[in-house]
């Protein structure tokens, strides 16, 4: 069973987890074209292995309840210490205890999930051997239920000017709720919705804080917090914009149980050009502005297969699409990004095989960055060729993840993967658990 020891202890044997490799690059300066050596930190994980879960028997020689499952930690990959919690969003198939053993297998230290099907309005109930079974294995692997980001429903508008409509939303937004107060989780994090284009944006706003605010009426003792998502921009959907955080969260009454998850594909697309660590910044000022950064609970780290300000929700892998390594590394230095979940939401490239290599090769980038982005050594330390070392090593990390892909047979040309079950699915959803979907379902909140 993982135990959770000191940080300098565990910051110790992260350090013993990694190794040092020295790789020739060429880099190009005023005085022309010179060989520059470069160290760069490689952390080992292995290829996600299957889980070996031994159940206990009873007497008579049959499996307990999911409660009692001893897991086999050394069929595990270690996870590396970081202050930036990363993880992805994995599948819940099966019984939402898998969830937990999912992330557990691509090294994840956070982790979000599905806590029903995202595609139907109603799905049978937890059962009490799932709901013991997540809290045991969520107990065994050490994962703390402040780092578990779980995702509503995509059918769900609590923005929908039509009473009836909302209040169908309302109803699989509640019982979501209900699921993640079971589980023991703290995070809720759902689409805000959209106008429709019927009435003024402001009007949807006000609903969803009406909405918010009967949830918690409706939940007394729950300490689970709704977690609204930024979003691209597109069509009626609300909260591209900051102030339509702000505005909503300003009209619920109790303030602890609002939160604000950022999606890095999202912002940029809306407008917000995260490139560079001004810009950066000066997108995390304006949050603050608009919000407050005290209400940040979580984030989706997703590259962009589209410019600034396309307003579409295209998700890429990291380093793969316009956001660029670059952009990672600010935030996986960012200590006001510390100590909440940061989710990918990117393509696992899993197709039938259910291969997550990817997500594994991306979350080993981020932990690099988090615990030292500016590993590279040059061979003179002088400010130029350090710069220049930086940038031939953010190379070197985006070209691993493009080696990954490929190697799954995948294909990124054109801003495609050929082989990804993202492909038709529910706009964001997770690939691993995206499924063709009616065509009046694909986007509830165009047409509920």
């Amino acid at each position: 069973m993982h135990k959770r020891r000191s940080n300098a202890i565990e910051e110790k044997d992260a350090l013993r987890r990694s190794t040092r490799v020295t790789k020739k690059a060429k880099i190009v300066t005023d005085a022309g074209e010179e060989e520059v050596k470069v160290e760069v930190t490689t952390i080992h994980i292995d290829k996600a292995p299957e889980l070996a879960v031994k159940p206990s028997s009873t007497k008579k020689g049959k499996a307990k309840a999911a409660d009692t499952d001893i897991i086999d930690v050394s069929s595990l990959p270690e996870r590396v210490c970081s202050n930036w919690k990363v993880g992805a969003h994995v599948s819940a198939a099966g019984g939402v205890e898998n969830a937990v053993s999912n992330a557990a297998k691509i090294g994840a230290n956070a982790f979000a999930l599905f806590v029903k099907s995202q595609r139907k309005w109603s799905s049978p109930p937890l059962t009490d051997a799932s709901i013991s079974s997540f809290k045991s294995r969520m107990k065994q692997l050490s994962y703390n239920p402040k780092y578990i980001l779980p995702h509503g429903s995509y059918l769900i508008n609590l923005g929908n000017p039509d009473t009836e409509k909302r209040e169908k939303s309302y109803e699989c937004f509640l019982d979501d709720l209900k699921r993640c107060d079971s589980l023991g989780l703290e995070l809720y994090n759902f689409h805000p919705g959209s106008s429709l284009g019927i009435v003024e944006p402001s009007v949807s706003m006000t609903h969803i804080a009406d909405c918010i605010n009967r949830s918690h009426r409706d939940t007394p003792g729950s300490k689970v917090v709704v977690v609204l998502e930024n979003m691209a921009g597109s069509g009626n959907i609300i909260g591209s914009d900051f102030a339509h955080l702000g505005e909503i969260i300003g009209q619920v009454d109790d303030k602890t149980r609002v939160g604000v998850c950022l999606d890095t594909c999202h912002m940029f697309a809306a407008g917000y050009d995260i490139r560079t660590k001004e810009g950066w910044n000066s997108t995390v000022e304006s949050f603050d502005t608009h919000v407050g950064l005290k209400y940040l609970r979580g984030m989706h780290l997703n590259d962009s297969k589209t410019a600034c300000g396309s307003k579409k929700d295209r998700h890429d892998n990291i380093g793969v699409g316009h956001l660029s390594i670059q952009t990672f590394a600010h935030i996986l230095t960012d200590p006001r990004m510390q100590d909440i979940p940061l989710i990918l939401e990117t393509p696992s490239h899993e197709g039938s095989n259910k291969n997550w290599d990817v997500w594994v090769k991306e979350i080993e980038v981020l932990n690099l960055l988090s615990v030292g982005t500016n590993s590279a050594v040059c061979s003179s330390p002088c400010g130029e060729d350090a710069k220049h070392a930086s940038e031939v090593t953010y190379d070197l990390l985006a070209r691993g993840i493009k080696d990954v892909i490929q190697a799954t047979g995948s294909s990124t040309e054109g801003g495609k993967s050929t082989k990804r079950t993202l492909k038709k699915s529910a706009k964001g959803a997770a690939p691993q658990e995206s499924q063709k979907v009616k065509r009046g379902q694909r986007r509830a909140v165009d047409n509920e």
